[in-house]
C-alpha cells in the first residue's frame, strides 16, 4: 500500500481509504473483519459522515461499539469524518452551531478524544465563512479536530472559505471514477466548441486548482458509473470498457476492482481512493491497485473506452 505524507498534515496517508457509510446494518463481527480486512491491506485511514446510517451518527455509533479501539489501537488509524448536511428537507448547514454540534456528536459516537480530519460535505449557498472560521478555531483550539477540509467543493467555495478560516483546507472528496470523470474529461477537451465534454462544470478545474494548492482529492464512489446509478464493472451498459479491464486485470494478475482503483491512483495529483464497499474480499482486490503501474497507453485506453473524447 503507497503511502504519502499528506500535504501541510501530520498524517502520513495511503492512497486508498476505507468508507464506512453502509456499516449501520452489519453485526459487530462484519465490521470488525472489514476494517481488519482493510488493516491487512495497508489501509489505515477510515472515512465516516455524521448522517451515515439512516440516523445522525448511526455509523460512527456502530463503527466504535465493534472496534472498541485501545487509546494505542486509535493512534495507529486516521479517523475522518463530515459535517454540513441535514437530512430532514433536506438543506445544508455551515453554521458555527451546526458545525459544533455536529463535532461534539462525532466525538461522542466515534468514543474518541479528536477528529483527525473534518470535512465540510456538500456546500451550504448560505455559508457565513466568518461562522465556519469561528468553528474550526474553537474546535482546534480544543484540540478536537486536528485538521479541516471539503468535499464537493468548487476552486470559488474554497477560496471563500480560505479568506476567512486560518486554517489549511487539505483535502477535497469528490465523486470520481473512469466513467464519471468530469474533473479529468474537461480539461483534456479543452477549447473544443460544440464539445459537451470542454464544458466546465466545477467552477473552473477544480482538480489542477487543488494540485496548485496542496489540496488531495479523495475520490468517492471509484466504481460507480454515474450519480448513484450502479458499479460500471461487469455492467453491460460499458461492454468495451470492461473488456479492456479484464484485459489489463489478466495481464496484471489482479481483480477488475485493482485496474479500476489503479486508474485513479496513476494520476500524479496523488489522489486516495475511496472505497464504499462492505465486503472484505472487494476491499482487498481494491487495494492492489494501490501501487499498480499503469502505463500511459494504458490509462488513456481506459478513459478512451469509458466514452471520453481524446482529440
Amino acid at each position: 500500500m503507497k503511502h504519502f505524507d499528506l500535504p501541510r498534515t501530520d498524517i502520513s496517508a495511503p492512497n486508498v481509504v476505507l468508507g464506512l457509510m453502509r456499516i449501520a446494518e452489519k453485526t459487530d463481527d462484519e465490521i470488525r473483519t472489514l476494517v481488519r480486512t482493510a488493516r491487512d491491506a495497508g489501509i489505515d485511514y477510515l472515512d465516516h459522515a455524521d448522517i451515515y446510517g439512516g440516523e445522525l451518527h448511526r455509523c460512527e455509533e456502530r463503527f466504535a461499539r465493534a472496534l472498541a479501539l485501545s487509546p494505542a489501537e486509535r493512534d495507529q488509524v486516521t479517523i475522518q469524518t463530515k459535517a454540513g448536511i441535514v437530512p430532514d428537507g433536506p438543506y445544508f448547514d455551515f453554521s458555527y452551531e451546526h458545525i459544533v454540534e455536529s463535532v461534539e456528536g462525532s466525538l461522542r459516537a466515534l468514543d474518541t478524544d479528536r477528529i483527525d480530519v473534518l470535512l465540510l460535505h456538500r456546500p451550504d449557498a448560505l455559508v457565513e465563512p466568518e461562522e465556519v472560521a469561528r468553528a474550526f478555531d474553537e474546535l482546534h483550539e480544543a484540540g478536537k479536530v486536528l485538521h479541516f477540509g471539503v468535499s464537493n467543493h468548487t476552486p470559488r467555495q474554497i477560496d471563500l472559505l480560505a479568506k476567512h478560516v486560518r486554517q489549511p483546507i487539505v483535502a477535497n472528496q469528490l465523486q470520481l471514477s473512469i466513467t464519471h470523470s468530469t474533473v479529468i474529461a474537461q480539461g483534456i477537451a479543452s477549447n473544443m466548441q460544440g464539445e459537451e465534454q470542454s464544458a466546465t462544470l466545477d467552477g473552473g478545474g477544480i482538480l489542477d486548482y487543488c494540485r496548485l494548492h496542496d489540496i488531495t482529492v479523495q475520490a468517492w464512489s471509484p466504481f460507480q458509473a454515474r450519480f448513484f446509478d450502479g458499479v460500471f464493472l461487469g455492467h453491460p451498459e460499458y461492454p468495451e470498457l470492461n473488456a479492456v479491464i479484464d484485459r489489463l486485470a489478466a495481464q496484471y494478475e489482479v481483480a477488475p476492482e485493482a485496474i479500476a482503483t489503479a486508474w485513479i491512483t496513476r494520476h500524479p495529483a496523488q489522489m486516495q481512493v475511496v472505497l464504499g464497499t462492505t465486503t472484505p474480499q472487494r476491499v482487498t482486490d481494491a487495494a492492489a491497485g494501490s501501487e499498480l503501474p499503469l502505463t500511459r497507453a494504458e490509462w488513456y485506453e481506459l478513459f478512451r473506452a469509458a466514452g471520453w473524447r481524446v482529440p
